[in-house]
C-alpha cells in the first residue's frame, strides 16, 4: 500500500468514524427530543383531564342549580295554582249564592248627601245584622256583573303574584 492509498484510507476511516459518531449523537439526540415530546404529551394529556374534569364539575354544579330552581319554581307554582283554584271556587259559590237569592248585595246609602238625588229605597234594616247608616240592595245581575268583575281582578293579582315570585326566584339564582 502506498503513501497515497494510507491517507486515503485514513481519510476514509476519519470520515466513517465521524459519519458514525455524527449518527450515534443524531441518534441520541432523537431519543432525547422524543422523550421530550412523550413528557410533553403526557403533561398535555394531564392537563386536558384536569381541565375536564372542572368543566364536568361546574356542568354538576349548574345542572343541580337548575334542578333546584325548578323544584322550587314547580312548588311555587302549585301554591299559586292552588290559590286561583280557591279563589274561583270562592267566586263561583259567591255567584251561586247570588243567584238563588240567598245572599244579596247591597250599598251603603249616604242619607246626608242631598245632591245625589237618588231616590233607592232603603233595604230593611230589620232583616239581619246591618250595622251603619241606610243601605240599598242591588239587582242580582248587577251583583254577579261585580262578581265577576272582582273575580278578575283576584286572578290578575294571584298571577302578579306568581310573576313576582318566579322573577324573585330566577333573580335569586344569578
Amino acid at each position: 500500500m502506498t503513501p497515497a492509498q494510507k491517507l486515503i484510507a485514513l481519510l476514509v476511516l476519519i470520515v466513517l468514524l465521524m459519519g458514525g459518531s455524527a449518527a450515534g449523537a443524531w441518534k441520541v439526540q432523537g431519543w432525547r427530543y422524543g422523550q421530550q415530546l412523550a413528557e410533553q404529551r403526557r403533561l398535555h394529556a394531564d392537563d386536558l383531564s384536569a381541565i375536564s374534569s372542572a368543566a364536568a364539575a361546574q356542568v354538576r354544579s349548574d345542572q343541580d342549580k337548575r334542578l333546584a330552581l325548578e323544584q322550587r319554581l314547580s312548588a311555587s307554582d302549585q301554591t299559586h295554582h292552588e290559590a286561583l283554584t280557591n279563589a274561583q271556587k270562592d267566586q263561583a259559590r259567591l255567584r251561586d249564592r247570588l243567584a238563588t237569592s240567598d245572599l244579596r248585595l247591597s250599598v251603603l246609602i249616604d242619607a246626608a248627601d242631598s245632591a245625589s238625588g237618588c231616590s233607592v229605597p232603603a233595604g230593611t234594616e230589620a232583616v239581619g245584622l246591618v250595622h251603619g247608616g241606610a243601605r240599598a240592595r242591588l239587582d242580582p245581575a248587577h251583583a254577579q256583573r261585580i262578581i265577576s268583575i272582582t273575580d278578575a281582578g283576584d286572578r290578575g293579582l294571584i298571577a302578579l303574584k306568581a310573576c313576582q315570585q318566579y322573577i324573585k326566584e330566577t333573580n335569586m339564582n344569578r
